[in-house]
């Protein structure tokens, strides 16, 4: 089935990584992979310590997209596209029952995977395993196909009163 956890609200990572934990105390394996992000957020090095996970993240993302100029860009998207070939090597060999893409949504509409390749991938992903996707706003496509659909809406948040994110908590 397909899980989308999707919204400018906070807790769409936070909810992805409790599933995968679940699914590892029920002897699933699970990959993890995180696009837009570089592996430096607090919850991979305890992710990385659980038996049943794999982490992919994209080692090249240092920065928020809207401060890369387009070489930068371009070596994002190269690595994207190999985090994509890696899940599809996973699928084919049969080795996971959960494979979350976390801010999937957001590298695919800025375009920085090929969406056609990304397309293709996701068809072959929801009829093998359970998907998990995050990000601010699934393609229509994508809200048709999901089993499961959850907004988290932002409401309120400390960063609107100026409180940057903190370690542990956001990231």
């Amino acid at each position: 089935m397909l899980h989308i956890y999707y919204g400018n609200g906070k807790g769409k990572t936070t909810a992805a990584i409790g599933l995968a934990v679940r699914a590892s105390g029920a002897c699933l394996k699970t990959a993890v992979f995180q696009f837009l992000k570089n592996g430096s957020s607090s919850e991979i090095s305890v992710l990385k310590n659980i038996e049943n996970i794999d982490v992919i993240c994209c080692e090249k993302c240092s920065k928020f997209t809207f401060l890369m100029n387009d070489k930068e860009l371009s070596a994002v998207t190269e690595e994207h596209n190999e985090m994509l070939r890696r899940a599809e090597k996973i699928l084919i060999d049969g080795d996971v029952q959960l494979i979350v893409l976390d801010e999937f949504l957001d590298a695919y509409n800025k375009k920085l995977v090929d969406t056609e390749l990304a397309d293709k991938i996701i068809d072959n992903m929801i009829s093998k395993c359970e998907v998990v996707m995050t990000g601010r706003a699934p393609s229509d496509k994508l809200i048709e196909a999901a089993d499961y659909l959850t907004e988290m809406k932002a409401v309120k948040h400390p960063y609107n009163k100026g409180i940057s994110a903190r370690k542990g908590i956001e990231y």
